[in-house]
């Protein structure tokens, strides 16, 4: 049987930047995928995690600087992959990768990665998707062993591997992000890629030269120690999934453990920080 899944479309005014701090708001509470569209964005929760006070903590909603309206009715999972195809459109980034779906037409750049996402986040869409891309874009991958935490789609694992990473762990704490990682790491024909169901817990005793940790605030701060301590002298440590203004706390937690943030990209006020360990 199809799991039940709450469907809430959100209509926003004005778009941006509310629909990016309304989608990291919902998924706090539980929302487990986002469909952004010209008005605003649709939300799906299952309807076993939902309650009649989920949206009480989303405190955007509130806000006087938005006009926030939604509406809200049940679903089957089995709708997922027309509404993505409806409203998942290839993108690319700085004209040497293409992030697209399975029927969407090659653009021939240098990189092409192919994603169905299903349920997971990752897409490429995301502002800290796009710039973890553009950071990798930079990197001197060969052979350096990377963990992506967090990984979601996968996209991030399948980028590094393309440009040379191995092996590689891809680790989420989501059956969803999991079962779909290993879909579209075949899909890719990625053969240096292990993906992982759990959290932090599973880092005990690994070393890496590239940690990608796409996440949100509270767990990247939570969990700082365990990634700084897998890393390798000399090892990157790349962090987004939060904004501009959590720079300094971030910061003050990662300098702990001689770490030096050395870039920063920022994008609709999400920023992605590149750190080097001395």
């Amino acid at each position: 049987m199809d799991n039940i899944y709450i469907e809430y479309n959100f209509t926003i005014t004005p778009k941006e930047p509310a629909t990016e701090i309304l989608i990291a708001e919902l998924g706090e509470v539980g929302f487990e995928s986002f469909v952004e569209n010209e008005n605003g964005v649709t939300a799906y929760i299952q309807k076993s995690e939902w309650n009649s006070s989920i949206l009480e903590t989303v405190f955007i909603l509130t806000s006087d600087e938005f006009s926030i309206e939604y509406n809200q009715n049940e679903v089957e999972q089995t709708n997922w992959n027309i509404e993505w195809e409806k409203n998942f459109n290839p993108i690319q980034v700085d004209d040497l990768v293409s992030i697209r779906a399975p029927f969407h037409d090659n653009p021939n750049l240098k990189y092409d990665i192919v994603i169905e996402p299903k349920m997971s986040f990752g897409t490429g869409h995301h502002e800290t998707t796009h710039m973890m891309v553009q950071h990798l874009l930079q990197l001197d991958l060969e052979n350096k062993k990377t963990l992506d935490m967090g990984s979601g789609t996968g996209i991030l694992a399948i980028f590094a591997e393309m440009k040379g990473a191995k092996p590689v762990d891809a680790i989420d704490i989501d059956n969803w992000c999991y079962e779909n990682s290993i879909e579209n790491i075949e899909r890719n024909n990625c053969k240096n890629i292990t993906v992982f169901e759990g959290d932090s817990s599973l880092l005990v005793n690994k070393k890496y030269d590239v940690i990608i940790a796409n996440i949100n605030r509270n767990i990247l701060l939570m969990d700082m120690e365990i990634y700084t301590n897998c890393l390798n002298e000399k090892g990157v440590l790349l962090l987004s999934g939060f904004y501009e203004e959590d720079i300094p706390i971030i910061d003050a937690e990662v300098s702990k453990y001689n770490l030096k943030l050395e870039t920063f990209l920022q994008r609709n006020n999400w920023v992605a920080l590149k750190y080097n360990k001395e």
